[in-house]
């Protein structure tokens, strides 16, 4: 079976390095925030190209931090894609504040600024802009966009690691960016981590607050924070990953190009490519199909897992189903949903594999 992602396939050299790092750690007797930690927030931030970098548990927790950090909070509306983890949406509501869900453009299944405009009240404070399976685009009209209107921009990047516009990383577009670790993702650690990011000192000076129960100096709680803090462990292994990611990278980019070139199936449709090479990091292949769980169980029977990312959208969530959207519905997020497919695109992937999935799509004939 060739699955969506493979762990144990992985270097042993970097296996050997994570626990090594494992064994560094509790040699140090340090546990929770302490050098590992501090290390690998000042490679994040430099590979980020900002000032800071802040270490948290998750990165649902960096988005909420993010919003905190900037005073976003009850009575103020965060613009949002309903395409995406149902993290991005909780991480707003647990921050106090109202999430409002425009459409997306179909052809890439990233949020629409046309649609965000007509999401836009006298509340609006931010929009989080979700860079959805890997890919950054389109940034020049954000930044506009959300400067003209006075709008805090507020990046996930949970998906985006390292994926870059016209030379600029994913997360250093607006006020903060947010990562996270999660073991799936392009750069992953074994277990929940996650990073939020930002050229604003006094802003990353909170979220280091905030994270840490709202602790200025120890036993010092000027405001209530919470707990979500980057272990030293999960540090240290990250920064042994970090020097693969590269690499990795660079592998997804040359699956992604052999789907790109060799899949011709007329029931399957691709999402449109990246602008720059450089502006996807394929953190999931996305295809779409109308005969989509026919292609499914069609890639199961040649022994090619596949996932779907996302069959539910968030407005079609149980506790999210009066939340405020766009006037004009979400009907492409919606059709989205009912015809997107993932395949296979993780670095451990052999040219074999590629040439097996390309052949299970294209065999596939529908009803």
């Amino acid at each position: 079976m060739i699955l969506m992602n493979d762990f144990k396939a992985e270097p042993p050299e970097l296996r050997e390095a994570m626990q090594g790092a494992v064994r560094r750690v509790l040699e140090s007797g340090w546990y929770v925030l302490g050098n590992e930690v501090a290390a690998f927030e000042k490679q994040w931030a430099s590979a980020c190209g900002v000032a800071h970098a802040v270490g948290v548990g998750n990165g649902m927790d960096a988005i909420e931090i993010a919003l905190r950090a900037l005073d976003i909070g009850s009575g103020d509306e965060v613009i949002t894609t309903p395409m995406t983890a149902f993290a991005t949406v909780l991480a707003i509501i647990r921050a106090g504040a109202t999430p409002v869900l425009a459409d997306i453009d179909p052809q890439t299944a990233l949020l629409s600024v046309e649609s965000a405009e007509r999401c836009i009240t006298p509340r609006t404070r931010a929009v989080v802009l979700v860079h959805l399976y890997g890919q950054v685009r389109n940034m020049d009209a954000w930044t506009a966009w959300c400067g003209k209107r006075g709008i805090t921009l507020v990046e996930d990047c949970a998906q985006a690691h390292l994926a870059t516009w016209h030379g600029k990383v994913a997360g250093s577009f607006g006020a903060a960016g947010a990562y996270s670790f999660y073991p799936t993702k392009n750069l992953g650690a074994p277990g929940d981590a996650g990073m939020l990011v930002s050229d604003a000192g006094a802003l990353a000076q909170r979220a280091g607050r905030l994270r840490n129960y709202g602790q200025s100096v120890r036993y010092q709680h000027p405001e209530l924070g919470m707990n979500s803090r980057l272990d030293e462990i999960q540090a240290a292994m990250l920064s042994e990953r970090l020097k693969w990611l590269p690499e990795f990278t660079k592998r997804r980019r040359e699956i992604a190009d052999a789907y790109h070139a060799r899949i011709k199936n007329p029931l399957v449709r691709q999402l449109a490519p990246p602008e720059q090479p450089s502006a996807h990091v394929y953190h999931l292949y996305v295809i779409a199909c109308e005969q989509r769980d026919q292609l499914q169980a069609h890639l199961q029977q040649h022994q090619v897992q596949s996932l779907i990312h996302y069959p539910v959208p968030i407005h079609k969530q149980e506790p999210c189903s009066d939340i405020a959207r766009d006037p004009h519905g979400l009907s492409n997020s919606e059709r989205h949903a009912a015809i997107c497919l993932s395949l296979p695109c993780h670095p451990q992937m052999s040219d074999n594999d590629i040439a097996l999935v390309i052949a299970a799509v294209n065999s596939f004939q529908g009803d």
